[in-house]
């Protein structure tokens, strides 16, 4: 596969695919580029209703993701039986929990002999990487989660859903899960394309296996740290950039997973005039937040920024992060917590909030 960056550098990049086994039946895989020296690999992880061409493919096919591509290889990762052509899962088979879904990645790992990952995952995605995270610090080192819900599905939700399933089929539940109703009403031309991947793309039983287990889904148990409060507080230890489209059905549960991160650690970047599905709608601007996160981790310190401006952000929220292992420019590390909004704004405003700690609201001008 030849790929062309902004700047217009052609470079190729090589694509295997792989059924990987584990303990959970046989996982596709998708590996895009080769792996490169002590860096992590970039790994995603879809939505219900989707598999990692539907969700990913036209994100990374942007020509200003072809910069981070050149540096990063990437694995894209489909939920059992999700997969385009997939056949119907046996009737002896029982789908995987979230977390016997999160335990399928450090077998993906082991496979492809990867050591680390950055994240990057959408809806019920974004819930099992968080999983991994937690479970197995030392393989992530940074989570990209779009649309996170850390919450186990409440009782109103469930009786909501079990009405709705009653009355509507399928691929109606999923694009109400992925679209606000706003856009559904409005957007008539994307809901229709989505609505065909997920009916013509997606093996329905298999789809129907993976929507109860999302359904069915624990809570993370998460809590913000507070100094002077419990000091064994189960949290996210990697940097985290949390987003949600300000459309997005998602917008709660993603202000409530903010609430519950690691303040120093974590950002929370709400994207104006957006959508339920950042990566489709406003990919230009994710790639470069992407890109800011990337830098933040010590990485790609040189990479071109061409539509944001960043304010600036306190330097005493700042987390200092050392590695060894890595070249000069990987050694420095810091991230600094932002509830971060982008808007189409020609100045860049910064406020407080409050929540169970200050926290800084950083719009940034695009």
């Amino acid at each position: 596969m030849v790929l062309e960056d902004s700047e217009g550098s052609v470079f190729e990049l090589d694509i295997t695919e792989d059924d990987v086994e584990t303990s959970f039946g046989k996982v596709h895989c998708t590996m895009k580029g080769v792996p490169k020296g002590n860096r992590p690999t970039i790994l995603t992880f879809h939505d219900i209703g989707l598999n990692h061409n539907s969700c990913f493919e036209s994100l990374f096919n942007h020509k200003d993701m072809h910069e981070i591509m050149q540096h990063f290889a990437v694995c894209h990762v489909d939920a059992p039986g999700q997969q385009e052509g997939a056949s119907t899962l046996s009737t002896e088979y029982t789908y995987p929990s979230m977390d016997q879904l999160s335990e399928i990645i450090p077998m993906v790992l082991k496979h492809f002999g990867l050591k680390s990952v950055i994240g990057m995952a959408v809806g019920a995605g974004a819930n099992i990487l968080a999983r991994v995270a937690l479970k197995h610090p030392d393989m992530v080192e940074g989570l990209v989660l779009i649309n996170m819900s850390a919450q186990a599905e409440g009782f109103m939700d469930w009786a909501a859903q079990k009405i709705t399933s009653w009355t509507h089929a399928l691929p109606d539940t999923v694009i109400s899960h992925l679209f606000g109703k706003e856009e559904i009403h409005n957007n008539h031309e994307l809901i229709a394309t989505f609505r065909h991947l997920i009916t013509n793309n997606v093996n329905q039983s298999n789809l129907q296996q993976f929507v109860k287990s999302y359904k069915s889904r624990r809570d993370l148990e998460i809590e913000r740290p507070v100094q002077g409060g419990n000091v064994n507080a189960r949290t996210l230890q990697c940097p985290v950039l949390l987003i949600v489209g300000d459309n997005s059905p998602a917008v709660d549960a993603v202000v409530d997973s903010n609430s519950r991160m690691n303040p120093t650690t974590t950002t929370f970047l709400k994207m104006a005039d957006c959508g339920g599905l950042p990566q489709i709608d406003q990919p230009d601007k994710l790639i470069e937040a992407f890109k800011y996160f990337i830098q933040g981790m010590g990485y790609m310190p040189s990479a071109s920024m061409t539509r944001l401006s960043r304010s600036r952000t306190a330097s005493n929220s700042s987390l200092n992060r050392n590695r060894s292992g890595t070249n000069t420019a990987d050694e420095q590390r810091g991230r600094s917590h932002t509830d971060v909004s982008m808007e189409s704004a020609s100045n860049a405003n910064v406020e407080q909030h409050s929540s169970s700690g200050p926290t800084l609201s950083v719009e940034l001008s695009c």
